[in-house]
């Protein structure tokens, strides 16, 4: 065992705490207390939620997803101790199909599934990684280093409309066409590869009275970055759809969100395996439309004060969490309706 990855295990451990912990684990219990059950944690970190699940369920087994080689290192040397109850995989979450098919030879389906989205703890605690707006950084951005695309090369090279529409989408940032033209006009003589770079021309392009209000004037354009540079939504809305596939009946799928757009894609797929797709009003349910899940949470939950206090990641988390409670109808198969 490297004890070198054993010691960053263990500090990651100290300063990590799971968002919604015993949320999740109670919401998770039916599904894993069955014995010998098998979870799919698809973004597991530096193994909080995995840890949890195999210590409070002594028959589970975890299969860890994640895209950062080093919180895979990490989960790894931190769970050792389960010895076959936890697999680490690099991959991203997108990728469960082809995860399970190498983790569980000949199991298609799995007992639960848990998404904890967004940035992790790690990746914000590692300055050189270029997620932080806190820190003088390489603009890099990316969650797997080895992701063909960096937050440089991005300002480097969409043009205005593009780089206005991803401030504005993803970050939801009012003045994203005053930054993209920034972008565009500073680039030619002085190019952006330092994240202090960026937060200084974030705040010359926005009106002086902005930068006081509604936290860091950089935040909404670094969350905007990050998520083009490693296709966090493109990525997400293809992995509910496997992930619900993949649950076996009387499974279930808990999904912590931190945007408003993820939550949004997380609330659409659930909501449409949750319900029929035949037209209202008919007397009998045709054969291939039934619903084929059960919301288990009635819209999003928030933490509460407590747990914001305790854990300021989870200001923004929202939860939704949904049971499978029979196969996918044929005429249904393929995703969200």
């Amino acid at each position: 065992m490297n004890t070198e990855h054993v010691l960053d295990a263990r500090q990651a451990a100290a300063r990590h705490t799971p968002v919604l912990l015993e949320r999740c684990l109670d919401l998770l219990s039916p599904a894993l207390e069955r014995d010998g059950a098998v979870m799919v944690d698809a973004t597991v970190g530096m193994g909080g939620h995995a840890e949890s699940v195999l210590r409070r369920f002594g028959t589970a087994r975890v299969i860890g997803i994640d895209r950062d080689r080093q919180a895979v290192a990490l989960a790894s040397d931190r769970l050792a101790g389960y010895g076959d109850r936890f697999t680490a995989v690099h991959a991203c979450y997108d990728e469960i199909t082809d995860v399970l098919a190498a983790a569980a030879p000949g199991r298609s389906t799995v007992d639960a599934v848990l998404m904890d989205l967004g940035v992790s703890s790690l990746q914000l605690d590692e300055p050189e990684r270029g997620f932080s707006y806190a820190h003088d950084a390489p603009l890099d951005m990316r969650m797997d280093p080895d992701g063909p695309l960096t937050a440089a090369q991005v300002l480097a090279t969409y043009d205005q409309q593009a780089l206005a529409r991803v401030l504005a989408e993803y970050g939801e940032e009012r003045f994203a066409r005053r930054i993209a033209q920034r972008i565009v006009a500073t680039r030619p003589a002085t190019p952006l590869t330092r994240t202090y770079q960026l937060v200084d021309l974030v705040r010359a392009a926005i009106p002086a009275a902005a930068r006081t209000t509604g936290g860091h004037p950089a935040k909404r354009t670094f969350q905007a970055l990050r998520i083009e540079v490693n296709d966090e939504l493109g990525a997400l809305e293809r992995a509910l759809p496997l992930a619900v596939e993949h649950l076996a009946v009387g499974g279930r799928i808990v999904v912590e969100s931190y945007h408003s757009l993820e939550d949004r894609l997380v609330k659409r797929t659930f909501a449409a395996a949750a319900t029929s797709s035949a037209p209202r009003g008919l007397p009998v349910e045709p054969a291939g439309t039934a619903a084929y899940m059960r919301l288990v949470t009635h819209g999003a939950e928030r933490a509460d004060e407590a747990e914001v206090a305790a854990n300021p990641r989870s200001a923004s988390v929202r939860l939704r969490a949904a049971e499978r409670t029979a196969p996918t109808p044929a005429g249904r198969r393929g995703g969200v309706s």
